[in-house]
């Protein structure tokens, strides 16, 4: 499994270099990851590289490498079970686990959706006031243009991305 990290968090965790690497092969395979604070709360925005499918998790108390990649595997798993695509887990993103490695962002549109990503679950967490997990459901229900087929206007939303990859 691949999981790319921005500047910040691989700085938090204290993962050392890295380096850039191409998409991977395995679709389910390959996740990013950015660090933001909304209201002086640390969270940690991980979505699948791809399909921008995303989970929220808290980022406080993550302070290596081995807790980052052991709260990041668990917060993916339980998002998706309670998503109910528990079968895709099982079958596509569980038998890649067994060995992580950190590279860098992908590219520009990766890490403008990411943004976008970031931008409205800060609005969620502190005006709305949802819990993170609440913000997972909320963001791979959004429309983003890095998801269409390329038309004019045209968009896709995470969690179908997601399911349609299988």
């Amino acid at each position: 499994m691949i999981i790319r990290l921005t500047q910040n968090l691989n700085t938090k965790i204290k993962a050392g270099p890295i380096s850039a690497s191409p998409l991977d092969d395995n679709p389910y395979a390959d996740w990013s990851a950015r660090l933001f604070t909304a209201d002086r709360a640390q969270y940690i925005l991980i979505c699948n590289t791809r399909s921008f499918y995303s989970t929220v998790m808290f980022g406080r108390g993550i302070t290596s490498d081995h807790q980052f990649i052991e709260r990041t595997l668990s917060s993916i798993r339980e998002f998706m079970q309670d998503d109910g695509l528990q079968f895709i887990h099982r079958q596509f993103v569980a038998p890649t686990c067994g060995t992580v490695r950190f590279c860098k962002a992908l590219n520009r549109r990766a890490t403008g959706s990411m943004n976008e990503l970031v931008a409205t679950a800060r609005i969620l967490l502190v005006e709305n006031e949802c819990s993170p997990h609440e913000v997972g459901f909320k963001l791979n229900d959004m429309l983003l243009s890095a998801l269409g087929s390329g038309a004019a206007h045209d968009y896709g939303k995470p969690r179908e991305a997601f399911t349609r990859m299988s």
